[in-house]
């Protein structure tokens, strides 16, 4: 664990919040780079991303406060507290779509072959992303003795930010392949979300910080079989779509 990077006379700079900014900051810059390949306007990218990542982190953080209301009605002052972690994907994933796709509509932009292009670019920042919470201690494993010692939780637990970092880089990685190859509209989009959906649903069985609430399985692990089934038919339909 390491949540403090350095402090630069009163500014002090968090090991989480850093790696958030690297994560868009890499990803958008790669981003970019393909879509001037593509023909597509880089401005269009660059506000898109944008735009998904503020929204995202509210989305992110406004599904986390939620699920852990008792303590911030009881801590308000918390709320803010974005330094010491506390994001969740899934509303990242809805408030963050939702102003992406309602930008790229104002644009008149294909959606899904700005969604398609910028798939990949995600699954990586999702990657230093979860660094960011292995440095910080948050988002971590059950105990084990073969585990790494975090400080704040004073034992030994599974890294599985780590594991979850690894994952997602070999989800970048097939995205790109499939990306580089005829694929129709949409595809690699519904591609990552099957993925990801998948990686986290294994994940959560090695993870301790989420409350199993139904059939043994935890809130996350519910919504990932919803993403899970989505994507399953969305790529049907694609694959028998005639665009």
């Amino acid at each position: 664990m390491h949540p403090i990077i350095c402090n630069i006379g009163p500014l002090t700079v968090y090991s989480y919040g850093l790696m958030l900014v690297l994560a868009f900051a890499l990803g958008t810059f790669l981003a970019v780079i393909e879509a001037k390949k593509e023909k597509i306007d880089p401005e269009i990218i660059f506000n898109f991303t944008f735009t998904g990542f503020v929204f995202g982190i509210l989305g992110s953080r406004l599904f986390y406060v939620i699920e852990n209301l008792g303590f911030y009605i009881r801590e308000p002052l918390e709320i803010i507290m974005l330094q010491r972690g506390g994001l969740s994907w899934f509303g990242g994933l809805m408030l963050g779509a939702f102003s992406g796709i309602i930008y790229l509509k104002n644009k008149k932009q294909d959606v899904y072959k700005i969604l398609d292009l910028i798939a990949p670019f995600i699954a990586l920042a999702q990657a230093i992303g979860r660094i960011g919470c292995l440095l910080n201690g948050c988002c971590y494993g059950k105990s084990s003795p073969s585990g790494i010692y975090f400080s704040n939780q004073e034992a030994f637990l599974i890294p599985t930010q780590a594991y979850s970092s690894l994952l997602l880089i070999i989800i970048f990685i097939a995205l790109r392949f499939f990306q580089d190859r005829p694929h129709k509209l949409g595809q690699i989009f519904f591609i990552y979300l099957l993925l990801y959906s998948v990686k986290r649903f294994f994940i959560e069985f090695w993870r301790a910080d989420n409350p199993v609430i139904f059939a043994g399985l935890t809130l996350f692990q519910i919504l990932s079989i919803v993403i899970f089934c989505i994507s399953l038919v969305k790529l049907f339909l694609i694959s028998r779509s005639k665009n």
